[in-house]
């Protein structure tokens, strides 16, 4: 356009003119966009340091997500544990009330008189277990035995009786024995039995046992076995933090992974708590001693419930922290490159009034060179 000759006036004013279009062009983009900084040409310095911040917020929120993860695996874990331990406290019931079952000794109703079986070779003796009964004949150890020699030839007698389609010996969970005048015949596990013998006087037909220990045996167990199944299953995403020592949770709290918390697994399975199963009840010892078990799994449990409430507390505050964090990263990062929409509006009105100032006083500077027309 060299060719072409511009009064002075006519030049000043466009390019007064192409100024301001100029910057209606970026009002018009930071009106769009709603940014001042829309690239590293408007502000290098803002521009970047804004990036620098939208990035780590954008690290952060990765990060955010895995925590909410990590605290569902530690809900599930946690609600491992109050289930465990109604199971536990379930099984101690059962243990109490077997303990509060007495085992019965049967004992003859009359005194034993040994002189009786002076002559005497042997005696018939009645046994009935799970229904079925044997009859034997027990020998007389020798003549005029003492109660105790008697006994112990019952107790022989009676231990070597066989049951069942196996023929299964009784063996030594029923003893005999004699005292204060009088035989005694008591269960070791607390299986029912019944004893009929006359001998010397001394007459018994009576029930030995208790079957309820024996049934109380098998609830036991049966809960122990849900414990274990339940410990199992509260896994969550592939990590299950009472699935044994060597499962465990990292949870990273910062983008380069400097700051975190591992959480430990436990053992929540009967034999992580040391409860036994139970093979015997009879004896009222070793009901105690389950119930010793399950007291000691009961605080056991409550200790990996406060553990695990802890690292609860401290992943869920480090999520709350990072929520923040994130909110001041990216309100610093607005605050460089955002846009007032008030102010940008005004300039725009401005710069629209500025335009059409500079269209007519362009016209008003072109009316001279219009007047040579006139001439023609």
């Amino acid at each position: 356009m060299s060719d072409i000759s511009l009064t002075a006036s006519m030049r000043s004013n466009l390019l007064s003119l192409q100024n301001t279009q100029s910057l209606m062009d970026l009002t018009q983009e930071r009106l769009s966009t709603g940014k001042k900084v829309n690239s590293a040409l408007d502000n290098p310095n803002s521009y970047y340091t804004s990036q620098s911040l939208t990035n780590r917020a954008s690290d952060l929120s990765a990060l955010l997500d895995s925590m909410g993860q990590g605290i569902s695996t530690i809900k599930a874990a946690n609600e491992g544990i109050e289930s465990i331990t109604e199971f536990v406290q379930q099984a101690k019931a059962v243990a109490n009330q077997a303990r509060d079952e007495a085992n019965s000794i049967a004992s003859t109703t009359g005194s034993y008189d040994n002189t009786s079986v002076t002559n005497a070779t042997e005696f018939s003796l009645s046994v009935t277990y799970n229904g079925e009964t044997e009859t034997v004949d027990v020998t007389s150890p020798k003549t005029q035995a003492s109660g105790t020699e008697m006994a112990t030839a019952i107790q022989t007698a009676l231990q070597a009786l066989e049951f069942g389609p196996d023929d299964t010996a009784l063996g030594a969970n029923f003893t005999v024995t004699y005292d204060d005048g009088a035989f005694k015949v008591s269960s070791a596990n607390g299986e029912e039995i019944k004893v009929s013998f006359e001998v010397g006087g001394a007459k018994m037909n009576a029930t030995a046992g208790n079957a309820t220990r024996v049934e109380s045996v098998d609830r036991f167990n049966a809960i122990l076995d849900q414990i274990d199944q339940l410990a199992k299953d509260s896994g969550y995403k592939g990590v299950n933090l009472l699935g044994g020592t060597d499962q465990s949770l990292t949870v990273i709290f910062n983008e380069d992974r400097s700051s975190n918390l591992v959480i430990q697994g436990v053992d929540a399975s009967t034999k992580g708590l040391n409860i036994s199963r139970v093979t015997d009840w009879g004896p009222n010892a070793n009901i105690d001693a389950s119930i010793t078990q399950v007291e000691d799994a009961i605080n056991e449990l409550r200790n990996m419930a406060s553990e695990f409430g802890n690292n609860y507390s401290v992943v869920q505050t480090r999520e709350e922290f990072t929520e923040n964090l994130i909110n001041v990263l990216e309100e610093g990062s607005d605050k460089l490159v955002l846009a007032d929409m008030n102010e940008e509006s005004a300039n725009m009105l401005a710069l629209q009034t500025r335009q059409q100032l500079a269209i007519n006083s362009l016209s008003l500077a072109s009316q001279a060179a219009q007047s040579v027309l006139r001439l023609f």
